[in-house]
């Protein structure tokens, strides 16, 4: 991609009312724009990133053994009627009546809609486990949105939901999204901690959030250290296996958010040494909530021994748009955003000091194709800028490399490559400053 031609609109201050650094960033960067309080459009940059999140959220899943579906951003509300939701979900849900004046809302989470299509079609015993997930857009109609898309009323989230025979067959598909979970933010380039939580308004008696280290984090942390130093299980699990013991290992360990916390059991549980106090994000939560929906909306199966019983259900969400500010949060100085690479909207920044001179765009034209061709997603800086006006806007927006071409680097064979993260410089002949991009 020429930025010459790219929509890239960013702006040297951020509007007064926003408030934390991610939504603050998101606006200068250009990754965003609001349209109404608490909802945005998504600029190319904000999508780019957004996309990335997505994907890599569902081949986390997918490996799991969930299955992608698409529901509806609009639901019947005779279908919350049903779970007896409808009236006790408060002034969030957003309600709307069609031009035959039937009840529908605007989901805020899909618990009933996927019970009612698990129920259409699926009878047996024989036919579970299931989990069904999607990644949609939903509504909360938030008192006061705020923080950017930390806080909005319309946001992007992966919602999986499982179906099993009974608690014990539900407890090892909460296993699965557990795990499947940490597996998600080890490579979003995050450390995330699971911490047991309220079940709030979704219901059920067995929950965790998952949140991640951030300075200027909402929520004060309190966990054991070997949690927090504990690495991802990693994708070579046997995913039918008996993975309770994984799950322990990271349970086992305090950990809990200010609204949980019970600082006598801390101390009770770690050494002085081992507590480890922090600030948070909340980026995922998951809940195992037996028989809350499939009872009153009649999602049966037939046993073993041929009586019907209603299957067991939990739901496992990941706040897709929410991770985009939160990594921000958690990766950013002073010059701007510093994407981790694997979200990065572009893995390289081809530099071009001097557009115009015939030299000089060999080079740059060079490096770019050169970086295509092995797979690093890059940008070419040809604007008729100032290099200090690239160099700012490129730091701000948070690519993670740039390899700099310029006249007298030209004339003695060489570029320059900078790595966004440290600040690092080196100046290399260009095969040798590609090596060491496209290694990284």
């Amino acid at each position: 991609m020429r930025l010459s031609r790219y929509f890239m609109p960013t702006l040297r201050e951020a509007p007064s009312d926003a408030q934390i650094v991610s939504h603050q960033l998101m606006l200068r960067a250009g990754l965003i724009r609001q349209e109404a309080a608490g909802i945005y459009a998504w600029l190319p940059l904000g999508l780019k990133v957004l996309k990335k999140i997505e994907q890599i959220v569902r081949e986390e899943m997918d490996r799991a053994g969930a299955v992608e579906i698409l529901m509806p951003t609009l639901q019947l509300a005779d279908l919350w009627r049903e779970s007896g939701r409808y009236d006790d979900y408060g002034e969030e849900m957003l309600r709307i009546k069609d031009r035959h004046e039937r009840d529908l809302l605007y989901g805020p989470t899909a618990e009933e809609v996927v019970t009612d299509i698990f129920r259409s079609y699926v009878k047996s015993y024989k036919d579970l486990p299931k989990n069904l997930y999607n990644i949609q857009w939903k509504f909360r109609d938030e008192r006061r949105p705020r923080f950017g898309v930390m806080r909005g009323r319309e946001f992007l989230m992966k919602d999986a939901y499982s179906f099993d025979i009974d608690e014990a067959a539900a407890r090892r598909a909460y296993n699965r999204m557990f795990l499947a979970y940490l597996n998600i933010y080890a490579r979003l380039g995050l450390k995330a901690i699971p911490v047991r939580a309220d079940t709030g308004p979704i219901g059920g008696d067995l929950s965790h959030e998952f949140i991640i280290l951030a300075d200027t984090g909402e929520s004060q942390v309190f966990a054991h250290r070997d949690l927090v130093e504990m690495g991802a299980p990693g994708p070579d699990l046997d995913w039918d296996g008996d993975l309770q013991p994984l799950v322990e290992q990271r349970t086992r360990l305090y950990a809990a958010s200010d609204e949980m916390h019970d600082q006598a059991r801390f101390e009770a549980e770690a050494a002085e040494g081992d507590r480890m106090t922090a600030r948070g994000i909340e980026v995922g939560h998951i809940f195992y909530f037996g028989e809350k929906y499939s009872k009153p909306m009649g999602a049966r199966v037939a046993g073993p021994d041929g009586k019907e019983v209603p299957v067991h259900m939990g739901s496992y969400g990941v706040g897709v748009s929410r991770l985009v500010g939160a990594i921000i949060e958690a990766s950013h100085d002073d010059a701007g955003i510093i994407w981790p690479d694997p979200v990065a909207p572009f893995g390289a920044a081809v530099v071009n000091l001097r557009p115009g001179e015939p030299t000089v765009d060999e080079v740059a034209e060079q490096a770019y194709r050169a970086l295509a061709d092995r797979g690093k997603e890059p940008c070419l800086d040809d604007r008729d800028d100032r290099p200090g006006a690239k160099f700012a806007s490129l730091d701000l927006v948070g690519v993670p490399w740039q390899l700099i071409v310029g006249p007298k680097g030209v004339a003695e064979g060489a570029v320059e490559i900078k790595r966004r993260a440290t600040g690092e410089r080196q100046t290399l002949p260009l095969e040798q400053a590609l090596k060491a991009i496209c290694a990284a």
